[in-house]
């Protein structure tokens, strides 16, 4: 069994809802994440003070699948996700232990 973990883009999320779909994964968790990037986003006011933020609102996404499933999952996780941008899909696949 393996786990993949990906963090992708919020607009993403149902186009890689639907491809899970349409490979048989029925059951597995999103999370929304807040992640620190380097890249510039819009200069935010708060309390008076204007600062540039660099957190970014994303999904991470977990799946517990066989160890053959593993590859095509993540790979067609990144098909959909990856736009060619530094960071902004994010996929690790790590050996999972059942737990009784």
């Amino acid at each position: 069994m393996q786990q993949i973990e990906a963090v992708i883009p919020q607009f993403k999320l149902t186009e890689v809802r639907s491809a899970l779909d349409a490979l048989g994964i029925e059951d597995f968790m999103e999370s929304p994440v807040l992640c620190h990037t380097h890249q510039r986003q819009p200069t935010l006011s708060f309390r008076g003070a204007r600062f540039g933020a660099n957190i970014v609102e994303k999904v991470k996404l977990e799946v517990i699948a066989a160890d053959e499933a593993a590859g095509t999952i993540a790979a067609t996780i990144g098909a959909i996700a990856r736009s060619g941008k530094c960071e902004d899909c994010r996929i690790a696949i790590r050996p999972y232990r059942e737990v009784v």
